[in-house]
């Protein structure tokens, strides 16, 4: 596998799993279900990086405050797994395990970039996060520098954009249980 990949295959990971020490509940006390499905995420390039394109099957569980996160290929076979509370993120993957301070430390540290890791357990359930400000716009909602388009949610998709260099456009496609 190419290493300059590799950092944004394990971030994917952890963007996309929640729910590591407890099980996180919604408000009526009942458990937050887990989210499965596809992503992907490409990052342009910037003077100083290449472009970097990856998806990979996620498996999301928990809440910005407590979760976990399971990067695997189309074969089943796990790439990362992230692990977080409020105090820390702890990363496994190829290259061993490394612990972060938080979600954003993790980030910071895999991309460069930052990237709002606790935001997007929310923006998968079609919601602002509750931590930062955001205001409405067609299709969905603006927050953290991110337009989020929430219109295909119905059918399991989500996506959502950062226009600042370097551009990112994150793609989620939810499997539907029946």
């Amino acid at each position: 596998m190419n290493l300059a990949r590799r950092p944004l295959l394990a971030l994917a990971g952890v963007l996309l799993l929640a729910g590591c020490t407890s099980v996180p509940r919604q408000q009526d006390g009942a458990p937050v279900e887990p989210l499965n499905g596809r992503l992907s995420l490409a990052v342009d390039a910037t003077g100083e990086q290449p472009a970097q394109r990856m998806s990979a099957a996620f498996e999301l569980q928990g809440d910005a405050r407590n979760g976990t996160l399971r990067l695997a290929t189309p074969l089943g076979n796990v790439l990362a797994e992230a692990q977080w509370t409020e105090r820390r993120a702890v990363l496994r993957d190829g290259s061993g395990e490394r612990q972060f301070e938080s979600l954003a430390a993790l980030a910071q540290a895999l991309l460069g970039e930052p990237l709002p890791l606790q935001a997007l357990v929310d923006w998968l359930r079609g919601m602002p996060w509750p931590g930062a400000a955001s205001r409405p716009v067609d299709g969905g909602f603006e927050q953290l520098e991110w337009r989020v388009d929430t219109q295909g949610l119905s059918e399991g998709r989500l996506d959502a954009r950062r226009e600042r260099p370097p551009a990112v456009q994150l793609r989620v496609r939810l499997d539907r249980s029946s």
